[in-house]
């Protein structure tokens, strides 16, 4: 079995795992907050999740601290393991897979810049408190959540595009059965953004890419080996003379 055939399928079956994980415990975070009926319903009426998200962290900094970092760490093992399946798929269907693939790792970059904007978020509620955080945050929510020339959110988009395509040639190249794919799209429906509420439909949707990515992972870490890692260098060749 070679190297990267051990990389890919390790990162098949722990990225999707850790992602899961990650944004069960940010949901367990917030429905562990207590508010009083005021609180609640200013939080109720607010336009965005993030003040919510914040008062959460004040009551429980650990329990919401380690969601959003499991839900980081998912997205950087999710960057090896959709670059191992558009491998996978890239066998029978390399315009796909290549698109697809490149899609879907360039708006998990944009999940990692968001990632640094909410853990700085948390950082102003221990420096200056949850009430004056909520405030200083909210004030430019729209200019942290776009980013700097609107790159983070316009890779963001590459998401709702990349996994359809990378689906597609998965299922193309037999390495999704039917089921299988549907499961894989239902992972494109997924927020994305500063300080968003994990929901439960959030977490399904990340099951379900689970119940698609685990199960190839496993079989490359039994021996059904992914094409080797010099085959990607041909990609480009293969897209253009296709």
């Amino acid at each position: 079995m070679s190297h990267s055939s051990v990389i890919g399928g390790a990162a098949l079956v722990v990225g999707p795992l850790v992602w899961l994980a990650g944004l069960t415990t940010r949901h367990l975070a917030v429905t562990a907050a207590t508010f009083t009926p005021a609180q609640a319903a200013r939080l109720a009426g607010a336009e965005f999740d993030g003040p919510k998200e914040l008062a959460a962290y004040a009551q429980h900094p650990d329990l919401v601290t380690a969601g959003y970092a499991l839900f980081a760490a998912g997205a950087v093992v999710l960057c090896l393991a959709l670059v191992t399946l558009a491998r996978v798929a890239a066998a029978r269907s390399p315009r796909l897979a290549l698109a697809g693939g490149a899609l879907v790792v360039v708006s998990l970059f944009a999940r990692l810049y968001w990632a640094g904007v909410d853990h700085t978020a948390f950082q102003l509620v221990d420096r200056v408190g949850v009430d004056q955080a909520t405030r200083i945050v909210m004030d430019i929510y729209p200019q942290i959540s776009y980013g700097p020339w609107r790159l983070p959110v316009t890779a963001a988009f590459g998401w709702y595009l990349g996994v359809p395509l990378l689906g597609a040639a998965a299922f193309r190249a037999g390495t999704f059965g039917l089921i299988r794919l549907v499961l894989f799209l239902a992972s494109a429906t997924l927020w994305s953004g500063v300080l968003k509420a994990s929901t439960w439909d959030g977490v399904a949707s990340s099951a379900l890419l689970c119940l698609a990515l685990v199960p190839l992972g496993a079989g490359l870490l039994r021996g059904r080996t992914a094409p080797p890692l010099r085959s990607s260098v041909g990609l480009w060749t293969a897209w253009r003379h296709r």
